[in-house]
């Protein structure tokens, strides 16, 4: 088999990448080791930047997500009992995020695919990317019992942290930074209507929460729970008798309870990969850098990714010059940095660290009591969560 990109792993990264390139006139094939019930099924990210959203419109995968997903103009902070609204587009020039589940966005885009794109194979496991220093780069993968041979011109790794595309560097030449963090999220889904109309980042003593939402009548929750923590070990009702406790204000606002659909605990780390490139293999996403989920970065990020590797092979097409290919890890990473940044100030500045002394407590409070007073701390909150340029 032949194609001008193989693109490994059928996550929002790599559907979008063939998207854009099948809308630029370049062909693709997308290989994807699970099925496709799996793919637009796993819960991840739920909230897109504008420009995020303005991508996928401009991609023609932008219908439903109009129809059915939640613009929000902002969110809310809550810390010693109190709330401050943060008004994205006043302080933005304009600028909002979408609520819309990363399964909605895969589903939006496999039906794409499938109707006017290349081949996209489900359960194609790839085992690994060769040649990639060559003009001839492979993918070697299995599909349907058998081994197979991917022929490209260039292979973009969409396939996560733990994918083989990553594992094609040789280790000399790459360097790895990461933080691991003590603590996890305790996430659940819940048959209720969201108890606030845009999401609620709450510091408390006890630790931080998260009021978020799926949809109209599926609220999605969170809680700050120690590194390691089993989500059975936590009861239903102990579960809303915390976030009660996390979310308590001054006012008369109430978290509404309903019945807990699904648990699951995720751990918190911040990763990032030098280079995203080597040869003719790309990195993109989870495969080249993860962030900590505060900052609703991770599927963002994918997508500034790919855009910028579409728009440089584009380039190279049209004028013949591998200029913007050349330089593409380095432009992804300028951004990545940013949303690395910014997803740590998030993290650091709203969970609790287990063995923070009170002086540290009390300079969390400070950072809070700063962005609820200061124009320009609000507004550099506002940029970063709406999301820093693709360019």
């Amino acid at each position: 088999m032949r194609t001008t990109v193989g693109i490994i792993g059928a996550g929002p990264a790599g559907l979008l990448l063939a998207r854009l390139l099948h809308n630029a006139g370049i062909d693709s094939v997308v290989l994807e080791s699970r099925d496709r019930a799996y793919v637009e099924q796993r819960q991840r990210a739920g909230i897109l930047e504008q420009g995020t959203v303005d991508v996928l419109r401009a991609a023609g995968a932008g219908e439903r997500m109009d129809r059915e997903g939640l613009r929000h103009d902002g969110i809310e902070l809550r810390f010693a009992r109190r709330r401050h609204r943060v008004d994205f587009p006043a302080l933005t020039g304009g600028r909002s995020v979408m609520v819309y589940a990363q399964t909605e966005v895969c589903k939006d885009l496999i039906a794409l695919q499938l109707k006017e794109g290349g081949p996209l194979l489900f359960e194609a496991e790839a085992l690994a990317v060769e040649g990639a220093e060559t003009d001839r780069p492979r993918v070697r993968f299995r599909h349907e019992g058998r081994e197979d041979v991917l022929e490209c011109d260039y292979v973009v790794g969409c396939d996560g942290f733990w994918g083989v595309s990553r594992k094609a560097i040789p280790a000399e030449l790459t360097r790895v930074f990461e933080r691991m963090y003590p603590f996890g999220w305790l996430g659940v889904l819940a048959d209720v209507p969201p108890s606030h109309d845009e999401l609620v980042y709450a510091r408390h003593d006890r630790g931080f929460a998260l009021l978020s939402m799926r949809s109209p009548s599926v609220s999605r929750l969170y809680l700050q729970v120690p590194e390691g923590t089993d989500a059975e070990a936590w009861g239903d009702e102990e579960i809303w008798d915390e976030l009660e406790r996390r979310f308590v204000t001054d006012d008369d606002w109430r978290l509404e309870r309903g019945p807990i659909t699904q648990k699951s605990v995720t751990p918190m780390r911040s990763y990032v990969h030098e280079p995203m490139r080597h040869g003719r293999l790309f990195l993109a996403g989870d495969a080249a850098h993860i962030v900590p989920p505060t900052g609703a970065k991770g599927l963002n990020l994918a997508v500034g990714d790919v855009v910028t590797f579409a728009r440089a092979l584009t380039h190279e097409r049209q004028t013949g010059s591998p200029e913007l290919l050349d330089a593409y890890s380095q432009t992804c990473l300028r951004r990545v940095w940013q949303a690395e940044r910014f997803s740590y100030d998030m993290t650091t500045l709203l969970h609790p660290a287990p063995d923070a002394t009170p002086f540290e407590d009390r300079l969390q409070l400070a950072r809070l009591e700063r962005v609820a007073s200061s124009r320009a701390a609000e507004t550099d909150l506002a940029e970063g969560y709406t999301g820093f340029s693709f360019g």
